[in-house]
């Protein structure tokens, strides 16, 4: 496909985000875009498909293999997309990305930031209407309170306050990570997110 001829398909794809009101039905169009040999039509499709999902999870079902496949992509960027529709989906409905769940703590050591920050925010989408499941697996994001990246810093104690508001017993046990890396992070965001984290659970 040419250049222009992608440029058209990608801007096509940003009028659909928009149009609401058609995405049920384009569902079928936008997951045949997996296969599309461009990554950035690929990248917006896997976005939009999990947006959709959100909005209409169990019209995707039958799409979810078909992202499921980018998970094991070489492209971060692709790896990170399909990471983060599986989060918003999950969100619509846990019970469609249920049997991929677990693969996806494996993406909490990608050796791409992008991809440890798409698996932090996919797992605070799936934890705000399913926060049970996170009972045993708080220690993977207490590591990632520690990550080299800022960004991925940042982030992680974002789902210690999902929690915190839903399950405030599953956090309890991190006060003290969250409070030592409040006072100690050189990011002053960081710094915040920990103390809005604990605030959240009901700790000063």
């Amino acid at each position: 496909m040419t250049g222009s001829n992608e440029a058209e398909l990608y801007k096509a794809l940003g009028a659909l985000t928009k149009d609401k009101s058609g995405w049920e039905e384009s569902i079928p169009f936008v997951s045949a875009l997996l296969d599309h040999e461009s990554v950035k039509i690929q990248a917006k499709a896997l976005w939009l498909l999990g947006e959709m999902g959100l909005a209409h999870p169990l019209a995707v079902k039958d799409t979810v293999p078909g992202i499921v496949s980018f998970l094991g992509s070489p492209v971060p960027l692709l790896r990170g997309r399909a990471v983060n529709a599986m989060g918003r989906i999950g969100r619509g409905s846990f019970q469609v990305i249920e049997p991929y769940w677990m693969s996806l703590f494996r993406f909490a050591e990608d050796e791409d930031a992008g991809v440890r920050l798409s698996f932090i925010w996919a797992s605070e989408n799936i934890a705000v209407n399913t926060p049970g499941i996170y009972k045993d697996r708080m220690p993977v994001f207490e590591t990632l309170l520690h990550d080299a990246d800022d960004r991925v810093r940042m982030e992680a104690p974002e789902i210690f306050r999902v929690l915190g508001k839903r399950r405030p017993e599953f956090v309890r046990p991190f006060a003290e990570p969250l409070r030592k890396t409040a006072d100690t992070d050189t990011d002053r965001v960081v710094r915040i997110h920990c103390l809005g984290a604990l605030k959240a659970m009901g700790s000063k």
